[in-house]
């Protein structure tokens, strides 16, 4: 088989009505640009919808010579889908991209140029650019989440969980057990690279108005990737995931302090307590910082 330079990734579940147009415009951006050593990996997530049967025509079709086809028999999640396509390429480079038509894909072709030319680790499609349809709903939790993840890997992130983005395979395959089946999957690898000192790089990218139904739960997937960041910054970041809530405590410690001292004149259990959870935590952040360092 030809050795491919890059693997654009796509997950499907559930997709019959988009599916085929965005495999048929990728494929021929690619030809555009005289992109022979790129492959298209579909992984249909078991759809119910008949988007299994769309792509095995498009397979026997051959719309792309460079077309692969996974199915899964169940419904596994969206970083399932994303790493079943990992492990199956041999590529240098993998791109991700959705299959409903929201992402500017004529823009991979600058993709993997820069993440070539400039050597970089990762490269992301940042919302951020001209012509962003995205839904109100869903930018709320990002006016927290967004502060927090740039405040926990110490730069400036745009956009933590962009689903265009083009990254080294084996970069990828170093954190492979840490990136979760879910949605949360592009939080994560953001998180691992940055966290790790890798060259990502954010570009800016429009965001166009999804065919068909979003399969996003802005509560319940809100919550989980609150809960997967905390997760990775506690493995990658214990000091500084903590660092809040240790100054926090630490002031509460100090205004109780004063006031018994100033006010009382007797030191209550109240700071005593205070004093004690503020050194626990703090020792505890310290402690398990110390860990992830040596164990890297």
């Amino acid at each position: 088989m030809q050795a491919m330079k890059t693997s654009i990734i796509i997950p499907c579940y559930n997709e019959k009505n988009a599916i085929r147009e965005s495999i048929e415009w990728i494929g021929s951006v690619m030809r555009e640009a005289n992109l022979n050593d790129v492959e298209i990996i579909a992984v249909n997530d078991g759809s119910t919808d008949g988007s299994e049967h769309v792509l095995n025509a498009l397979a026997a079709e051959s719309v792309s010579s460079n077309l692969i086809v996974i199915h899964h028999k169940r419904n596994q999640g969206y970083g399932a889908a994303l790493k079943t396509g990992i492990r199956r390429s041999q590529s240098d480079y993998i791109c991700i991209t959705d299959a409903d038509g929201t992402y500017p894909n004529e823009r991979i072709p600058e993709l993997i140029e820069k993440i070539t030319s400039k050597d970089l680790d990762m490269v992301v499609g940042a919302r951020i650019g001209p012509n962003v349809d995205y839904s109100k709903i869903r930018s709320i939790p990002k006016m927290i989440l967004v502060p927090w993840v740039s405040f926990l890997c110490g730069t400036d992130v745009p956009d933590m969980n962009s689903g265009l983005r083009i990254f080294r395979r084996d970069r990828s395959l170093d954190f492979i057990k840490l990136l979760p089946d879910g949605f949360s999957f592009t939080t994560t690898i953001t998180i691992c690279l940055l966290r790790n000192r890798y060259a990502v790089e954010f570009t800016p990218i429009s965001y166009a108005k999804r065919i068909g139904k979003s399969h996003i739960k802005p509560i319940r997937d809100t919550l989980r990737f609150a809960q997967l960041i905390l997760r990775t910054g506690m493995y990658f970041a214990p000091l500084r995931l903590l660092s809040p809530l240790i100054v926090v405590l630490a002031g509460l410690f100090t205004a109780s302090g004063l006031y018994d001292l100033t006010i009382l004149n007797n030191l209550t259990d109240k700071t005593v307590l205070l004093g004690f959870a503020s050194l626990n935590v703090f020792m505890f952040a310290l402690l398990a910082d110390m860990i992830d360092k040596r164990s890297r």
